[in-house]
């Protein structure tokens, strides 16, 4: 989508609340030419999801090669949570909306594999199932992305989680 800045502009007041003629207002296209090219308010969400998802992979893939000594997984993992404190609303809707965007099959989109094989190269060879190691990563960041969002978790303490699952998952590194 050319314009994510304006569809994430929209959704201030929620995802909820995003509807097709409001978008179309936003970004300054008509309703039929969206519909023409998503074919539903879905269809358009989940090209926002999509693009934030190639984001978000380019953001660890930059964390994970400017480390040259040092601890790669600590420095995704901060990417990661910064990705979702700087992006709260692209990251509602990666994550909160339920979207027929399939994941782990052979209709996975490749901004979503580009996005996962940020996790999975930081466990390749470290264990028997890299993939489920970095299944379990992903689901610890988003854990602590979505407790912090939603005031569970205390910013201030962001550090020392990051420190805390680093040390989890090194495996002795």
């Amino acid at each position: 989508m050319r314009n994510k800045t304006s569809a994430a502009h929209c959704c201030f007041e929620g995802w909820s609340n995003v509807t097709v003629r409001r978008l179309a207002d936003e970004i300054a296209y008509s309703q039929p030419v969206l519909y023409a090219h998503f074919g539903s308010r879905e269809g358009i969400l989940a090209a926002v999801a999509i693009e934030g998802f190639q984001e978000i992979g380019l953001a660890m893939e930059k964390a994970r090669k400017r480390v040259k000594r040092g601890n790669t997984v600590e420095s995704v993992a901060a990417a990661y949570l910064e990705f979702a404190a700087s992006s709260p609303a692209l990251y509602e809707v990666m994550f909160s909306l339920s979207l027929s965007v399939p994941f782990d099959e052979a209709a996975t989109p490749p901004e979503l594999r580009f996005a996962f094989s940020q996790f999975l190269e930081l466990f390749q060879g470290q264990s028997a199932k890299p993939d489920v190691v970095a299944e379990l990563f992903w689901a610890s960041l988003h854990g602590i992305a979505e407790l912090t969002r939603t005031k569970r978790f205390p910013p201030s303490r962001q550090k020392e989680r990051v420190r805390a699952l680093f040390e989890r998952f090194t495996f002795g590194r």
